[in-house]
């Protein structure tokens, strides 16, 4: 298990927006499917999480974009959980320029841990925080 996970995208046409950079939207998607695959690589992928009846919702994405991102370009997003609370957890991100490492963007997810039947907020079980190695930059 490393704390730091590695999520690699390529910048593809429909992400590009009519200033001919990377839609904000986009970065959005970009963070929840680098958090997503790194729960993934944990052992918590989607399915065992619905399996359990358990999951993460967002309650709120904070991103400073600091470069734009352009059509062909890959990028590397650099993710890590930096803390866990009893019904919530904080995973934070850098997204970088794969040729140059130039930080495009940084941002931070608030997830809140939830049972699936009901919707109410649910106690992060150990087996989950286990998986997951808290790193603080």
């Amino acid at each position: 298990m490393s704390a730091v996970y590695l999520h690699n995208v390529t910048v593809a046409p429909e992400d590009i927006d009519g200033q001919g950079h990377v839609n904000n939207v986009v970065y959005v998607r970009w963070i929840q499917d680098a958090g997503v695959a790194h729960s993934s690589a944990n052992g918590w992928t989607p399915a065992r999480y619905q399996q359990a009846g358990i999951g993460w919702v967002a309650r709120s994405h904070h991103i400073d974009y600091l470069k734009p991102a352009f059509e062909g370009e890959e990028i590397v997003i650099r993710t890590w959980v930096s803390e866990f609370k009893r019904v919530s957890s904080i995973r934070r991100y850098r997204i970088l320029r794969a040729s140059d490492e130039t930080e495009l963007a940084v941002a931070e997810t608030n997830w809140a841990f939830v049972n699936l039947e009901t919707r109410a907020p649910a106690r992060i079980p150990p087996e989950v925080r286990e998986c997951f190695e808290v790193w603080t930059e």
